[in-house]
């Protein structure tokens, strides 16, 4: 009982800190219901569309006018422009007015109809990686259309059935299967790393601010004082006013894609639990920051690093099995790395927790980093000097 209402009184103590402090209102209220918002509307559409495209179309007749229009009706392409050469719609791509252009060289037609095997060409600029790969998608299927409907009308004109046609035009049917994500929704995959991941930016830096403005300021000791010097339940105090708030702010997120924006999701459960060990592994990696280095700008600029290689090497835009070895070794010492293969295994697709035992472990493990450095933040607090 005793334990308990010490909690409660820094619990209190660290509640009016919160209020007087605007920092705290702006990082862990304002700024990640932005962030949420700003990631999940930028993808609302799932995939970009009516990307610009353009066309050099020298052969100028009936069937490439038709590939053009069949370019234009795909969702992700849209032609904007007409050039007279190469030259020219190689300098909009440069100049950043179409992201692809395609080539109709003269007398494609005549070499079709000849069975003469005509070349078309399309440039696409993968300066963009997302929007260069859709748009060679669509041009590749045009450039086969347009082959095919010749082929197509040449053989129904030899008296081949629609069957035997279909043999030669397209030998391998393509039964395509997209698991857990059949839409190719970028918003589904991106947005579900992207805002925990800033959400774990926040708590990863509040947490050690939170410590380091204790030492600034010289409130240390009456912070300890409180708690008997017990700094594990000095810690406890202070940090639950601030974990309340994460876990709301996390399990609105979760009710606003899941529920809102109907995200695929095949357990409720393992994404409340889910949720709440990521604010407490984000916690606990920011109180283990300030403790390896009781310095408010060493600490924080230790957690803001993290958080940002994390976005790189969680797993999500780049697989990790592809990069170096040395970067994958260093994946696992990362909350997001694991946090994101929780949630791919277990709430995406619908497997069970044993089979992501070793990241739910490896969260767990950042909750409780804080134990190897409480002895450090309680000689900080009671003799440390702060130093700008």
């Amino acid at each position: 009982m005793k334990y308990l209402l010490q909690i409660w009184q820094i619990a209190l103590r660290e509640c009016k800190i919160l209020y007087r402090n605007r920092i705290y209102a702006c990082c862990m209220v304002i700024f990640p219901i932005l962030a949420m918002f700003f990631f999940t509307s930028m993808m609302d559409d799932g995939l970009p569309t009516n990307m610009p495209v353009g066309v050099v179309d020298l052969d100028n007749t009936t069937t490439s006018r038709a590939l053009v229009r069949r370019l234009d009706g795909f969702q992700m392409s849209e032609v904007i422009a007409h050039y007279p050469s190469v030259a020219e719609a190689r300098r909009a791509v440069q100049q950043n007015e179409i992201y692809a252009f395609l080539y109709i060289p003269k007398g494609t037609t005549d070499k079709l109809l000849a069975s003469r095997q005509p070349k078309i060409s399309y440039y696409y600029n993968m300066a963009s990686i997302m929007s260069g790969s859709l748009l060679m998608k669509d041009m590749k299927v045009i450039s086969n259309l347009g082959s095919g409907a010749v082929g197509q009308a040449t053989m129904r004109a030899k008296g081949y059935t629609q069957k035997q046609i279909m043999a030669v035009l397209q030998p391998i049917t393509i039964d395509l299967h997209q698991i857990a994500n059949p839409w190719t929704n970028y918003n589904m995959y991106l947005s579900t790393v992207f805002v925990p991941g800033v959400m774990m930016l926040f708590i990863f830096l509040i947490s050690a601010y939170s410590l380091g403005m204790e030492l600034k300021f010289s409130r240390g000791a009456e912070w300890l004082g409180l708690a008997d010097n017990n700094i594990l339940v000095a810690i406890l105090g202070k940090y639950l006013p601030q974990s309340l708030i994460w876990v709301a702010l996390i399990f609105g997120y979760e009710f606003y894609v899941f529920c809102i924006l109907h995200f695929p999701c095949h357990s409720a459960g393992m994404l409340i639990l889910l949720g709440l060990l990521e604010v407490f592994a984000a916690q606990g990696f920011g109180i283990f920051a300030f403790g390896l280095m009781p310095s408010l700008r060493m600490s924080m600029s230790v957690c803001s690093l993290w958080a940002v290689l994390s976005f790189s090497i969680a797993g999500s835009a780049f697989p990790v099995m592809g990069m170096d070895a040395p970067l994958q070794s260093l994946s696992w010492l990362f909350p997001l790395r694991h946090y994101y293969m929780v949630y791919q295994i277990c709430v995406l697709n619908g497997f069970p927790l044993l089979e992501a035992w070793f990241h739910f472990v490896a969260l767990v493990g950042f909750i409780l980093l804080p134990w190897f450095v409480v002895n450090k933040i309680k000689n900080a607090m009671l003799t440390y000097v702060y130093i700008p």
